[in-house]
């Protein structure tokens, strides 16, 4: 692969003209625009930049960093500046994981499609590495960054700050007796190719020297035979094993008499267990494997929480970039919290908080976009709504103009009532999940003009928010048979009080909430009231609040959507586990981190998914162990952000309790050793 990469450099136009450099403008911000020279490296992985062409140049990024090249029309902070710097001359390098974006303006057209059409070459070369390439190129990267005044050589003790910063731990005697072995040249310092050997030798994996002594017979090779018995006792391959070892060593085996030979050395051996055919994760798993045909409530569906946020829930910078890249991991529900904004155009952040401010619209064009590249299964948008009326109806006419035919905004008529669509019904469809003015009704049932106004709810509220207004929650009617419509009377707000009246409820015709509605109490708790047509956009996710597993039972329908903090959702579990389980496997829900989490970090997900839970909402943003789980659980199933219950956390007279496994779900404990935590 090396040697492709230095072929092309040396014949294709666009690497030659990179290699020369070009002046390039850096944007940051609004108004941090400032011009740089950018180059590229000899090696044909690396991108420097100085201030002047002449100056003092300084590593950039690696190609091996990079994971994709967009259009400056792509760009939510070229789009700002686009009276400024026209979008064609524009592009953004995104990286891999959490770094931010880069934007660069190029000082033509022609020149912007130079370095896009280069930049995507190399990128293209890099991933078509096989993971032992991908290594050592990993290697050389640091390499270069260590490489400060790029002599290409590097002392022990400028080794030693270097593998500080690569967190590798090392006693000081035996890195310099491996330094000495790796110094080939004898110069007292290590070139590329030397740097990489040393590091290979200093980070030597001793238990997978002892695994392949184990089945070796002469320590030096695998032959097929023992090949064989690796992958059978070891692998579980069982009754594939013979001919799996042939393809593996085919494919795996640097050395091309050893393929001939059908053995495997130890690079070989190492290959194979760094690749994807070695790895611990079934592959059979990675395609969709399940089925999709169940109702919505009987899977788990990959969530975020301020999907939005960029950092943390005080300061952090809002972008539409949030929700490229939750999407771009699979997530299937994303929260959009979203308030009145200057000009008539609702924005869209942390709501009484530092952190900055985006149009609602450009999310709403960012999810037109990036909605089903990765997975053409349903997206909830989970819409956490602060408007006033005429906002409101703004933000159903972005969704409905923006959206079209991607957004679900009707029943599906082959859909029996007493149950979700499934994720295969709704392939291509973005739902709004949010507060709505009236019931779902049997599409056969008379027409009628009255509608029913509902509690009004925020996803993060509870029933002790009723108790702060003072207002105590009335048992709604019990659902009634097909056919037959429960009336209810309109609560309705003189037109003077539209701005300050606050939560909408559902009553009887024989209430007298009026009065309670006008109160002055009920004002300084004010919300303005559901606009219809906002409201109409909301089909199978209706947002209610919570109060018993009993209270939901009687109440709630199979389209309504209650949303827990951890703090709730954790006592829930403990003290009525077996209930949470049954309303799980009754009706949606969704778990949310606590608002005293202000660095947006994250509570382990399995504990609520133990318990049924589907939209466990994650803080994507931010890097852990909580979000390792989370990713890993998603990559299964094609990684299509929707993962099948178990059977018995499907079923609504089920006798689970996550807190006392009893019967045939008994406990397993799996102990995992990591090699770098002895």
């Amino acid at each position: 692969m090396a040697s492709q990469i230095q072929e092309r450099l040396t014949t294709d136009q666009d690497l030659l003209l990179m290699q020369e450099g070009t002046m390039l403008r850096k944007v940051r911000t609004k108004t941090w625009k400032k011009p740089r020279y950018f180059r590229l490296q000899n090696d044909g992985m690396t991108v420097w930049h100085a201030r002047q062409a002449d100056g003092i140049a300084k590593p950039t990024f690696s190609i091996s960093d990079v994971e994709t090249i967009r259009k400056g029309h792509d760009s939510e902070l070229l789009r700002y500046l686009m009276e400024e710097f026209p979008l064609e001359q524009g592009f953004t390098i995104v990286f891999h994981g959490r770094r931010p974006n880069l934007d660069l303006v190029a000082n033509s057209v022609e020149e912007a499609q130079m370095w896009m059409r280069g930049l995507q070459l190399l990128v293209d070369l890099v991933a078509s590495m096989n993971s032992q390439e991908q290594l050592e190129q990993w290697v050389r990267d640091w390499f270069n960054q260590g490489d400060r005044n790029q002599d290409g050589r590097m002392n022990f003790q400028e080794t030693q700050r270097l593998l500080l910063l690569m967190n590798v731990e090392m006693d000081e005697d035996y890195a310099y007796s491996l330094f000495q072995e790796a110094d080939v040249s004898q110069s007292d310092t290590l070139e590329g190719e030397e740097f990489v050997q040393f590091y290979k030798a200093l980070t030597k994996r001793t238990e997978v020297e002892e695994l392949f002594t184990n089945f070796s017979s002469d320590g030096q090779k695998l032959t097929l035979l023992e090949f064989v018995d690796f992958l059978r006792e070891e692998q579980k391959e069982k009754d594939h094993a013979a001919d799996l070892a042939l393809e593996f060593i085919d494919r795996y085996e640097p050395s091309e008499n050893g393929r001939l030979l059908h053995v495997l050395s130890k690079d070989g051996f190492l290959s194979y267990l760094c690749s994807k055919d070695g790895s611990i994760f079934n592959q059979d798993y990675l395609p969709i494997y399940q089925d999709m045909t169940q109702p919505l409530n009987h899977y788990y569906i990959n969530s975020s929480h301020n999907t939005y946020l960029l950092r943390n829930q005080l300061c952090g910078q809002s972008s539409v970039e949030g929700y490229i890249r939750a999407l771009r991991r699979g997530c299937r529900c994303v929260e959009v919290d979203v308030w009145d904004g200057p000009d008539g155009e609702p924005i869209v952040y942390h709501g009484h908080t530092l952190t900055s401010r985006i149009l609602f619209k450009d999310v709403v064009a960012t999810l037109a976009q990036y909605a089903f590249q990765l997975s053409d299964y349903p997206l909830i948008l989970s819409l956490e709504n602060h408007c006033t009326w005429d906002q409101q109806r703004t933000l159903a006419k972005h969704l409905t103009e923006i959206l079209g035919e991607q957004l679900l905004s009707t029943t599906l008529e082959e859909l029996v009532v007493d149950k979700l669509p499934s994720p295969e019904q709704l392939r291509g469809k973005i739902l709004v999940k949010g507060k709505k003015l009236s019931i779902i009704e049997d599409t056969e049932v008379e027409e009628e003009e009255e509608e029913g106004l509902e509690k009004d709810q925020d996803s993060d509220m509870d029933s002790d928010t009723f108790s702060v207004l003072n207002v105590q929650p009335e048992r709604e009617s019990q659902e009634l048979p097909l056919g037959i419509k429960d009336k209810k009377k309109v609560v309705t707000c003189p037109m003077t009080f539209l701005n300050i009246c606050g939560h909408v409820l559902v009553r009887q015709a024989s209430s007298i909430f009026e009065s309670v509605l006008l109160s002055n109490q009920f004002y300084l708790n004010s919300r303005t009231i559901l606009c219809p047509d906002l409201s109409a956009l909301v089909v199978y996710m209706r947002t209610v609040p919570f109060f018993s597993f009993t209270h939901s039972k009687e109440n709630y329908h199979i389209y309504d959507v209650s949303s827990f903090s951890e703090t709730k959702a954790k006592h829930l579990i403990r003290e009525a586990g077996n209930e949470f389980v049954q309303h799980n496997a009754r009706q949606l829900c969704r778990v949310y981190p606590s608002a005293l989490r202000t660095d947006s970090s994250n509570f382990k997900p399995q504990e609520f998914w133990n318990a049924g839970c589907q939209m466990v909402a994650m803080n994507m943003q931010t890097a852990g162990c909580a979000m390792d789980i989370c990713d890993g659980f998603f990559r299964q199933n094609g990684g299509s952000g929707y993962v099948l219950k178990p059977e018995f956390l499907q079923d609504i007279q089920s006798s689970f309790n996550p807190q006392r496994p009893i019967s045939l779900f008994k406990a397993k404990i799996l102990l995992v050793q990591c090699p770098g935590c002895r």
